[in-house]
């Protein structure tokens, strides 16, 4: 997800005092990466600014993106160069889906489980895809430290958390307490779940930032979180998964 993470109000954003229509997630899952490096456990792409790209987003850029395997381990790394001249917002995000069993969601066996009593968790509340001034109920169990999932829980669409103390998340079986995977999500200050009702598949998605607010200036650069970074600078951030 870039230069935006989900939807910006009106699907329009102000950039350099002009109105730009964008789209939920932003453009770069429209455009083809060009490959940089391919190895058995380590590849990269890029994606450059052109033409066609300026025209919905006024600032020069190269966007890597790699995946490197070390045994169950994977890691996507997101590196996001400035080659412009002035200062660049933007914010960025991933939304990898995991395969679950269905008969399992339905039974309410699979949970979430951090690493860390999660005390200051705030889960944001949407409308219509963008983030309203309340919160969210808080799903997190007695032991602060686990949520169970349920079939119908995306019904009001993605669940947006904050202020997460732990730097992993695990994916486990209750009644048997075996690990599917773990997310490491430490770089980002965001994590989301997300699926379709009744749908073989779980997203757990580290992002940089979150949709527009329902009270949003409509200027791109006055977004909660919004990373900057001047000419010529370079911003990293990367997440692992763990499949066990």
């Amino acid at each position: 997800m870039f230069p935006n993470v989900g939807k910006c109000k009106k699907n329009q954003t102000i950039m350099n005092s002009k109105t730009y229509e964008i789209q939920a997630n932003g453009f770069a899952k429209d455009f083809e990466f060009e490959p940089i490096t391919k190895l058995d456990n380590f590849h990269s792409y890029v994606l450059r600014s052109n033409d066609k790209i300026l025209e919905k987003y006024p600032y020069k850029f190269s966007l890597f993106v790699t995946y490197r395997l070390d045994e169950n381990k994977l890691t996507t790394i997101y590196k996001i160069i400035n080659e412009g001249d002035v200062d660049m917002p933007f914010g960025i995000g991933s939304m990898p889906a995991f395969k679950i069993d269905l008969e399992q969601l339905k039974n309410e066996n699979y949970c979430l489980e951090f690493e860390e009593e999660e005390q200051r968790i705030h889960f944001l509340y949407l409308i219509d895809g963008l983030v309203g001034t309340e919160y969210a109920k808080n799903i997190m169990e007695e032991d602060k430290k686990t949520i169970t999932l349920k079939p119908d829980m995306f019904k009001n669409d993605a669940i947006i958390m904050k202020g997460l103390t732990s730097k992993k998340v695990t994916l486990k079986l209750k009644d048997t307490g075996r690990k599917v995977l773990s997310v490491d999500c430490s770089n980002f200050p965001y994590l989301s779940l997300w699926s379709k009702t009744n749908s073989p598949f779980l997203c757990i998605s580290p992002w940089m930032t979150t949709p527009d607010t329902i009270k949003t200036t409509g200027v791109f650069r006055q977004k909660d979180d919004i990373v900057i970074i001047g000419s010529n600078q370079e911003f990293e951030c990367k997440y692992t998964v763990e499949f066990y």
